[in-house]
């Protein structure tokens, strides 16, 4: 069955804090866990769709990406408060791209970046179903705003635009009533794990046959 096309409309309403007033409600912190940032408290934005990986999950996914993250180009696709590409910069990830519709989050994360005075990131202001690179991604996260089917639809784009390379892992975090079955057949289930409403899943892509 041919994959069902992303739906960008919708990916731009959803991309974690897109169709809300972000304008500040105050600020939260994330931690990073380990790594040359081991400890530092970053400021994020408290405001309504904002989700960051919580500390307990985000420490089980770092343990099952400890063989992949070093060296790694790395993509967090829905980067809300950057919580997962800061961790995975940490943690010794040669460049990570993130990406997040929402200017206001953005500029949270540029300012982090700065924070830290680490040069080996960038940030994207735009919709991820919107962005193309000509340098395939080794490790990607995908955790969209729930419920929206978004982890399926950046999934198929990612493989449409060959922004995966060969053996890419990929992290995806959604509710639990998700139908993992969308996502692309050629990607491997290394890894599986619910916490309350949030399944957590590991994959490696293979190459299509």
């Amino acid at each position: 069955m041919a994959p069902r096309k992303p739906d960008r409309q919708n990916a731009n309403r959803g991309n974690r804090s897109s169709g809300r007033n972000a304008t500040s409600q105050g600020m939260g912190q994330v931690r990073i866990i380990a790594g040359k940032y081991r400890g530092r408290k970053l400021p994020v934005l408290n405001a309504e769709g904002l989700r960051p990986t919580t500390d307990r999950v985000k420490e089980t996914v770092f343990n099952w990406l400890m063989p992949y993250v070093a060296q790694s180009v790395c993509l967090d696709s829905c980067a809300g408060s950057g919580s997962l590409g800061f961790e995975a910069l940490s943690r010794g990830a040669e460049h990570v791209t993130f990406v997040e519709l929402e200017r206001a989050a953005a500029r949270n994360i540029e300012e982090n970046i700065a924070r830290l005075n680490d040069n080996q990131s960038r940030v994207l202001n735009q919709n991820i179903l919107s962005v193309n690179t000509n340098k395939p991604f080794d490790l990607v996260f995908i955790d969209p705003p729930f419920n929206r089917g978004l982890a399926s639809d950046i999934a198929i784009y990612l493989e449409q635009q060959q922004m995966l390379a060969e053996s890419a892992i990929i992290y995806v975090e959604t509710e639990q009533n998700f139908n993992a079955a969308l996502l692309p057949e050629n990607w491997q289930l290394l890894k599986e794990k619910s916490a309350g409403q949030v399944v957590s899943r590991l994959y490696q892509r293979k190459l299509a046959t």
